[in-house]
Order: C-alpha cells, then sequence, then structure tokens
C-alpha cells in the first residue's frame, strides 16, 4: 500500500467495481463499532440507486475485498448505500441529480443563496432564487446542501418520483 492511507487504498480498489455496476463511488468511510468494523460504501448515479443495485454492488465490492484482503483478518460489516439528503453538493454531478430541489448554497465570496436548482451542466448550476433566474458558476461555489421539504415541487405538480 505505500504511503497511500487506507481510505485511499479502498476507493482505488472499488472505484472500478463500483463504476462496473453503472454506479459512481461517492465515499467510503470505515469506523470502528466494538470488536468490528463497519466499511460503508456510498454509491450514486443520475435517476437514483435501486436496492436491487444496492444488492449487486455488495456482492460485487464483497469479492473485490476477498481478493485484494484489504480489509485485513479483523471482522467487518460491509454497508452499501446510496447518500442522504444531507450530503454536500461538491461535484457537477451532485447539483445535476439535486435538479428540481430546494438548495441552499455557499459561495467562496461567503455569501449563502438558497433557490431552486432548475438546470445544471458541466460549468455551473441555474438557481430560481425568489423568482428571478441566476446562474453560478461551480468555481464560485462553495458547496450547497439540498433543504428538506414537506412538500416539494414534485407534489405540486403531480410528478411520480
Amino acid at each position: 500500500m505505500g504511503s497511500a492511507s487506507p481510505r485511499d487504498h479502498l476507493m482505488k480498489l472499488l472505484e472500478p467495481v463500483v463504476s462496473a455496476e453503472g454506479l459512481d463511488l461517492e465515499d467510503i468511510t470505515v469506523t470502528q463499532a466494538g470488536r468490528r468494523r463497519v466499511l460503508r460504501v456510498i454509491v450514486d448515479r443520475d435517476g437514483g440507486v435501486s436496492l436491487d443495485d444496492v444488492a449487486d454492488v455488495s456482492q460485487a465490492v464483497s469479492a473485490a475485498l476477498d481478493d485484494d484482503d484489504a480489509m485485513g483478518q479483523t471482522a467487518y460489516t460491509l454497508e452499501v448505500s446510496s447518500p442522504g439528503v444531507d450530503r454536500p453538493l461538491t461535484e457537477p454531478r451532485h447539483w445535476r441529480r439535486a435538479a428540481r430541489r430546494l438548495v441552499k448554497a455557499e459561495l467562496r465570496d461567503g455569501t449563502v443563496v438558497e433557490g431552486r436548482i432548475t438546470a445544471a451542466d458541466d460549468a455551473g448550476v441555474d438557481l430560481d432564487v425568489a423568482g428571478t433566474a441566476r446562474r453560478f458558476e461551480y468555481e464560485d461555489l462553495a458547496r450547497g446542501r439540498v433543504q428538506v421539504e414537506f412538500r416539494r415541487i414534485d407534489d405540486v405538480d403531480g410528478d411520480e418520483g
């Protein structure tokens, strides 16, 4: 493993495994839980992740971990899931996947803007801020967070999903 951290090694090992299943590897964490460790693998993709996707990628990840012995001999529990609503929006794909959601965006200049994502591309994101369309380039955004809504725009429009 050299100078790479265990997390870096796991990311490098598992990224192609997760990608082969048609998903993006968003994060990996290893935490101690009593005598065992918990390895959490967070995956996502456009359109979301189904339970079947989680089952398929869990099997593939488990096989890769067994072949590599990346977790050593100590017992561990593997948990594979999709990101929660509290995941920070830091990559263009995060913003794209949050389309139509209400977000709070922190700008690099320290200001905060709240609006609904109307579009996102590789260069930036368009927000509807109090009825006014505004464009923000990713280089100007520190991060964003989806705001919890009890009645989302999807509910109002009558869309399923």
